[in-house]
């Protein structure tokens, strides 16, 4: 029988709540479920959020009765927070959360690089915001807990699953004993230690570093920027690399590479935390400033993932996907944009939007991300942690000629995790105009967001839909692009249509946004004349066009929705 802890985990900033574990024997027989989702992390969560939205309900089967141990994940991308919008958390994330957009890489006492993400009056969020990951989780269950369509159960974890052409049987342990739980699909957000991927025999390709790193969360009150400080071959730990970053809550992560040989139940023994994070206080000008350990672990950098992320009925998102170096925020900010993604894919299919051939795309974009995410990441991971004594050389060089030379400085750049383009997605439209474009965002790119008042921006209006930007200043939308319009709708697929120009109603549009400055067209770079563009549901490019017929309005619905 499964007996998750019933005891408030420990930490000095936040109040674990240990919610009652879901027992069958007070619920009724088990219907067939249509998705069950296993782990309750953000990946998982934001599926199940995400699945609702288009109608579609699911179970989370959470093994624990609390969310997870520590900050964990603390660095939240632009384009995450734009994703948590659309699930109904980002508000709550800038509330607690500190905003940030510069990064120090410091040699010597010198501040030899200094990186600075882009913000324009055009972004509603900052390039980064750190909170740590039990606020995030917290947001995501309350989230979870008011949508109707969402059943999430406490203290049920899955030991054994059954699948064939129909579906997937799994059994899930309680603290009463275990029952049967049939679905038509699986989703495996369980994390990097995914037991369904171990009993499938389904293998992650790409490589493991040897290195081994500590992450250190402390309370200590120290007069520094919301900023990353990372210290690059210090004098007390020598060859490796120390990140900092500030943390709400009077909170600082300080995360540095143990030596060769060292086991992380030496690295984790108080006396040698405390002769190390004391050495790095000092380093900074703070030695003697009182401080308190909140929590602390061991990881290693690995640039891995499964070759398929879709193996007959189960489909595989987040870590149980994928094994990403942290560095560059790389880690949740990845699963948000899986779990985004294979919650549209999927729920399309379920609905009858669209063939099972559609998961085949969600598997072959997101795979593709993950191995552009590892090629950026590996970059990163072996400048700050070489492998080998060649690459020891060529980073030593960089550290010794940064003092002096301006050139080399952008090789410390930490490669920050950015959105995915799905520039050669088989949805995208063929027959477009999109190579005629000059400006605005090209297939598969993420949108670029508009300012369109005080506290009004183009991501607030659009979401959870196919998304038809027409730019015109008429009265009405073409009788025959209405009559797509009609036709698409009638199939049952959810599609909003804007009409960008005057902000005046537009007959056939749903809804009507003003572009009295031209402001609008000129970063979608479309002209006084027209122009549109369509975007998928979670919110990605798959057509554009200067000039736009009934005829290619359709084939682009074709193209993105396979029968």
């Amino acid at each position: 029988m499964h007996q998750p802890a019933d005891t408030p985990r420990p930490s000095i900033y936040y109040d674990y709540q240990v919610h009652a574990p879901w027992l069958a024997s007070q619920h009724g027989a088990q219907p067939r479920h249509t998705v069950v989702i296993v782990g309750n992390g953000p990946s998982g969560m934001v599926t199940a959020l995400e699945l609702a939205r288009h109608g579609v309900p699911s179970v989370i089967l959470a093994a624990e009765l609390q969310v997870s141990q520590g900050s964990r994940a603390i660095v939240f991308t632009r384009r995450s927070m734009e994703i948590l919008q659309q699930v109904g958390t980002a508000q709550r994330m800038t509330e607690s959360g500190l905003p940030w957009r510069y990064g120090n890489s410091i040699y010597q006492g010198r501040t030899v690089f200094r990186m600075e993400a882009p913000h324009e009056a055009d972004d509603r969020f900052f390039p980064m915001l750190n909170l740590q990951q039990q606020y995030m989780e917290e947001y995501l269950i309350d989230a979870c807990a008011a949508h109707p369509l969402i059943d999430l159960r406490w203290g049920n974890k899955l030991v054994d699953i059954a699948q064939n052409d129909d579906g997937v049987r799994a059994t899930v342990d309680t603290p009463e004993g275990d029952y049967a739980l049939q679905a038509d699909w699986l989703v495996d957000a369980s994390g990097g230690r995914s037991a369904i991927r171990d009993a499938m025999g389904v293998r992650m390709e790409g490589a493991s570093y040897e290195g081994l790193f500590v992450i250190a969360d402390i309370r200590i009150d120290l007069p520094l920027p919301t900023e990353r400080l990372a210290y690059f071959d210090p004098d007390w730990n020598r060859g490796n690399t120390i990140l900092m970053h500030r943390e709400p809550h009077g909170i600082w992560r300080v995360d540095y590479q143990l030596p060769p040989g060292e086991s992380p139940e030496d690295a984790l023994r108080p006396e040698s935390l405390k002769s190390r994070i004391d050495a790095q206080l000092a380093m900074i000008g703070f030695g003697g400033t009182p401080w308190e350990m909140d929590w602390s672990s061991v990881y290693s950098a690995r640039t891995l993932t499964l070759p398929d992320y879709v193996n007959g009925r189960v489909l595989f998102v987040g870590d149980a996907a994928h094994l990403l170096p942290i560095f560059g925020v790389r880690g949740a900010n990845t699963a948000f944009q899986d779990a985004q993604s294979l919650a549209w894919h999927l729920a399309f299919v379920v609905r009858g939007w669209a063939g099972r051939r559609l998961l085949a795309n969600f598997s072959a974009e997101r795979v593709g991300a993950a191995r552009e995410i590892i090629d950026e990441a590996g970059k990163s991971t072996r400048f700050m942690a070489p492998p080998s004594r060649g690459f020891r050389v060529l980073r030593d060089a960089v550290l010794s000629l940064s003092l002096t030379q301006d050139f080399v400085r952008p090789l410390y750049h930490w490669r920050t995790s950015r959105p995915h383009e799905y520039t050669h997605s088989a949805l995208n439209s063929t027959g477009d105009d999109n190579a005629l474009f000059s400006a605005g965002p090209a297939h598969g790119a993420p949108p670029l967001n508009v300012r369109l008042g005080a506290d009004d921006f183009l991501l607030d209006h659009l979401g959870g839909s196919f998304d038809l930007l027409y730019f015109t200043e008429a009265e009405a939308l073409p009788a025959p692009l209405q009559a797509v319009v009609a036709d698409v709708r009638a199939r049952g697929v959810p599609l909003r249509v804007t009409a960008v120009g005057t902000g005046r109603a537009v007959a056939g549009a749903d809804q009507a946004l003003a572009d009295a400055d031209g402001h609008f067209r000129r970063r979608y770079g479309v002209t006084a004349s027209g122009g549109a563009y369509l975007l998928r549901p979670d919110q990605h490019i798959c057509a554009r066009w200067l000039t736009l017929d009934a005829t290619r309005l359709k084939a682009a619905f074709d193209a993105a929705l396979p029968q």
